[in-house]
């Protein structure tokens, strides 16, 4: 007899809201998170809060934080992220289902990723993105790291001048946050928030966080590579203008205006339609939420899974080859 487990069911992917949709990320620490229906509970000292799964990109976990298993059964079932954190620092990356049974994103992904005309194309596209009205079709990637490196390093000078705050460089201690300036405590806790929202939208479309193509190597490579596309734009001048007002809670600060940021310029919705243009050329409208399963054929690509291919009836689609599949019976 098949045990009930309390609480509402598991959502079908078509019931629960898409990526643009969301909230972008929660950031939360010194709680215990459990689970109430198709709410998580954050519980502290000052009460009790709850929050619909189904609405959440990104769920940042800070120290002090404590999790139930039916939290995170929830969590992952509703399609969210899940990114541990320590002292201000990433350690850890839980991704959700994806929201698409589609695996086309993925698959056009790895083929890119693994031809070297198909690699470069999309890493000239991730430059391009940066250098609009620019032609960087015809520079190698060595040039193009030294574009845009020199774009970074205006970026950051720039910042420090409009807001008056000193740069002497990124500096900061992965396991130190509160010793470095200000400016880099503030860089390190919003590049942390880009990374797991970059992350977050990776996983639910079903792409791979480690087949990167400007970054390489690491299982986040891709998540670099998205990430890097934002930074300057809504990290660095925001680092350097809450900076400038020396607030006592700098990584509070701003990852609550990082968010607001990100809301009010509907990043979540461009990191979709850029991963298509990326990977697929253009935009596709919605996420196929079909549940089917083909098998491979090295003639045809993909043919209908779910028939005995061999089957009399069968013989006749593919010459020889149910034959073949017949004798071996």
């Amino acid at each position: 007899m098949k045990k009930e487990i309390s609480g509402a069911e598991k959502a079908n992917l078509q019931e629960l809201p898409q990526i643009k949709e969301r909230i972008s990320f929660l950031y939360i620490e010194h709680c215990l998170i459990n689970r109430q229906d198709s709410a998580i509970s954050i519980i502290d000292e000052r009460g009790t809060v709850n929050m619909p799964a189904a609405s959440l990109s990104v769920l940042l976990l800070g120290p002090g934080t404590s999790v139930t298993h039916r939290a995170m059964e929830l969590i992952g079932d509703a399609g969210a992220s899940v990114i541990w954190i320590g002292e201000h620092g990433v350690r850890y990356y839980a991704a959700g289902r994806p929201l698409t049974h589609s695996a086309s994103l993925l698959i056009a992904q790895a083929q890119l990723v693994t031809n070297t005309r198909g690699r470069l194309s999309v890493a000239r596209k991730m430059y391009q993105m940066r250098f609009p009205g620019e032609d960087v079709s015809m520079l190698t990637m060595q040039q193009l790291r030294g574009k845009e490196g020199a774009r970074v390093r205006r970026i950051y000078r720039k910042s420090a001048k409009e807001s008056g705050v000193e740069w002497n460089g990124r500096e900061y201690d992965p396991d130190n946050f509160d010793d470095g300036t200000l400016v880099n405590q503030a860089l390190s806790a919003g590049t942390a928030c880009l990374y797991g929202l970059a992350h977050s939208v990776i996983a639910a479309m079903g792409c791979s966080a480690g087949l990167g193509f400007v970054h390489t190597g690491h299982e986040r490579s891709f998540v670099y590579d998205v990430a890097d596309l934002y930074k300057a734009e809504f990290v660095i001048p925001l680092a350097f203008s809450l900076a400038a007002k020396k607030p006592e809670d700098i990584g509070g600060e701003m990852r609550r205006a990082l968010r607001d940021d990100i809301a009010h310029k509907h990043l979540l919705e461009r990191i979709v339609k850029d991963i298509q243009y990326l990977l697929l050329d253009y935009q596709v409208a919605d996420v196929s939420y079909a549940d089917v399963v083909d098998l491979w054929d090295e003639k045809k690509g993909a043919v209908q899974n779910g028939i005995s291919y061999g089957k009399d009836e069968d013989v006749s689609l593919e010459t020889g080859y149910g034959k073949i599949i017949e004798d071996k019976e």
